[in-house]
């Protein structure tokens, strides 16, 4: 896989929330895709490439449930969190707007689940016009056979699907 250009490309992290994490996954457990996660954001903070983090919070409602916050120590200083109440990351979030901002217009997504938070982000951010790479190892879903599907059927659709070795940048800007 070429190298991406860090003035056009961001981060995009789906749900990386300690009660989240922490569910029974596959085919990896939370925890390595959290490493996984946390290398590729260091690689494009490195880079001088943008960073965000989507967070789910439950509409209507005051209090979220426990572990609702993103895992302790992923944010760094000049990353981005974006709050959303849908499955996907673009419904009335400005993330789109964020994004467009920063000069993005191709997104490398990782998080959990695969083929819900991940793949709704993605299906968005296609129908956007945003160039799409995935990075496998720092994804997992409730079932293997979920992400799977995701990772073998739809995302080829979408954009190309690599491993986190193989995603880099050409450097800062």
């Amino acid at each position: 896989m070429p190298a991406l250009d860090p003035g056009r490309t961001a981060l995009v992290l789906v749900d990386l929330m300690e009660r989240i994490v922490a569910l029974p996954l596959a085919p990896r457990p939370g925890t390595d895709v959290l490493a996984a996660s946390a290398r590729l954001a260091d690689t494009f903070r490195d880079a001088g490439a943008p960073v965000v983090h989507l967070r789910v919070e439950r509409p209507n409602t005051d209090t979220q449930p426990p572990g609702s916050e993103l895992v302790p120590d992923l944010v760094r200083d000049g990353d981005r969190v974006v709050v959303k109440r849908t499955i996907g990351g673009f419904q009335d979030t400005g993330l789109h707007e964020l994004l467009s901002g920063l000069g993005a217009d191709t997104l490398v997504l990782g998080g959990i689940a695969t083929n819900l938070g991940v793949e709704s982000t993605a299906r968005a951010a296609c129908d956007l016009g945003y160039g799409l790479v995935f990075a496998e190892d720092a994804m997992a879903a409730l079932t293997a056979d979920e992400h799977r599907a995701s990772v073998a059927l739809d995302f080829p659709r979408l954009g190309t699907v690599a491993p986190v070795s193989a995603i880099t940048l050409d450097g800062p800007e």
